[in-house]
């Protein structure tokens, strides 16, 4: 009705509907849709060969295989599932917690099908949008193998893989990034997944390298990376591909794009010189894998933050997440005596961490970030460490259960013997590398 008086006169009498047929509906720009296809094959990049390259060459080589084999065959399990049911119970519907039914098997989408951006008027094709939120929650699962690498079944590592998608990803990716989702209306921060992606999947490599328990020898055998160039062409690959990941989740080609293309630029490579000098004075001199390291504990901590903060603050985060990673997979680790293989808690979950809160400080005009509507420091800072201890619980929760069920149905830990000839060889009767 107000929407009636306010016309003119002239047109009071048409109904409502006919003048909304006269309204076209917005058009996907190509460049932006250009733009999102290729952030969906960064992020695919950096999958595999990145995150597989990377976990693949800090195992030792007997292993190897294993590795590539989890991180392979998880990230695809996870995008069928996502097609399946997984975007439907994510981003559709009006809870808050999870959504419906109505795109299971995408139904209903077709290419004429929109989503919108965060700019109004601006869209993208529904298919682009499904598939790069896809790769988000691929990763996501394929995170989790580093924490207990080279000593779970294969079967097993896909069971829990299900349980876990289904229960704990959706949930929290519904409520920090869906409108209707609960920490969204809460106005918790999030840009590109430091709660849903790195935190979460922190979290459950933890749990799991606490249920699974230690490697056989962990404490009193020395277990070095067995091909460190390999684990900086992946670490390189998984660089690149964050841009996709970051500056993607734009989800258009903007001016916005390219602040978040600096931020994870500039954030990154200060993590790595973080790591570098903290590694050089701690322990008297700097490693590969450290620096390999740094960039990763960079990267996770821009992610949330990457789309509030200025450079200065993005440089910031990067020196905050390089030092608190290092410690965290220094000291901490060694403190609490968890055999977190590759260091999925202390990077991703430590960096998560720092990046979610500090995205709350950061993101003040006052110290050069963008600003939100009605912005409180104490008020936005208590909202992300709310949305952190949030996904921190529930990650924790249905990890434990996900594990729990894997190991009632096919048993969790292979055998001692097959852990000591190595799973490449003893669990898929094949070699890295040949005699």
């Amino acid at each position: 009705m107000r929407l009636t008086r306010a016309l003119p006169a002239l047109f009071a009498f048409l109904p409502l509907a006919a003048l909304a047929q006269q309204t076209p509906a917005p058009v996907p720009d190509k460049a932006d849709t250009a733009w999102m296809m290729v952030s969906t094959l960064l992020v695919i990049l950096m999958a595999t060969p990145g995150l597989a390259l990377f976990y693949g060459g800090m195992v030792r080589a007997k292993n190897m295989l294993s590795v590539l084999m989890q991180v392979f065959v998880v990230f695809s399990l996870v995008v069928v599932l996502w097609f399946i049911y997984g975007y439907s119970l994510a981003f559709t519907g009006d809870s808050a917690l999870i959504g419906g039914l109505g795109r299971v098997f995408l139904a209903g989408i077709t290419p004429a099908s929109t989503a919108a951006t965060f700019s109004a008027g601006v869209v993208i094709p529904e298919f682009v949008f499904v598939a790069f939120q896809a790769t988000f929650a691929a990763i996501t699962a394929a995170l989790i193998v580093g924490s207990f690498a080279e000593r779970v079944k294969f079967s097993a590592v896909l069971i829990f893989m299900v349980v876990w998608f289904t229960f704990c990803y959706l949930p929290i990716a519904r409520t920090v990034w869906y409108a209707e989702g609960f920490m969204f209306k809460q106005g918790a921060l999030d840009f590109a997944g430091g709660t849903v992606v790195h935190i979460n999947a922190g979290v459950a490599g933890l749990v799991g390298a606490l249920v699974v328990g230690r490697r056989i020898g962990y404490g009193t055998t020395a277990m070095p990376p067995h091909n460190l160039p390999m684990v900086m062409i992946g670490a390189s690959l998984l660089w690149v591909g964050w841009f996709g990941f970051n500056a993607g989740s734009a989800l258009e080609a903007s001016p916005l794009t390219g602040l978040v293309f600096v931020n994870t630029f500039a954030a990154t490579a200060a993590a790595v010189v973080a790591w570098t000098v903290g590694e050089w004075l701690s322990r008297g001199r700097p490693t590969m894998l450290g620096a390999a390291s740094g960039a990763v504990a960079g990267l996770v901590a821009i992610t949330p933050a990457c789309g509030f903060v200025g450079v200065g603050g993005a440089l910031f985060l990067g020196l905050a997440a390089g030092f608190a990673c290092l410690w965290a997979v220094a000291k901490l680790k060694a403190w609490a005596g968890y055999d977190d293989s590759l260091d999925v808690f202390g990077v991703h979950a430590v960096g998560g961490i720092v990046g979610a809160i500090l995205t709350g400080a950061l993101v003040s005009p006052d110290l050069g970030g963008t600003g939100v509507a009605d912005y409180r420091m104490g008020h936005q800072l208590w909202v992300q460490t709310l949305g952190v201890l949030i996904t921190i619980g529930w990650s924790a929760l249905v990890s434990f259960i996900g594990y729990r069920i894997a190991d009632f149905a096919v048993g969790l830990r292979v055998s001692e013997e097959q852990e000591r000839e190595g799973l490449d060889t003893s669990y898929h009767g094949e070699r890295a590398y040949q005699d």
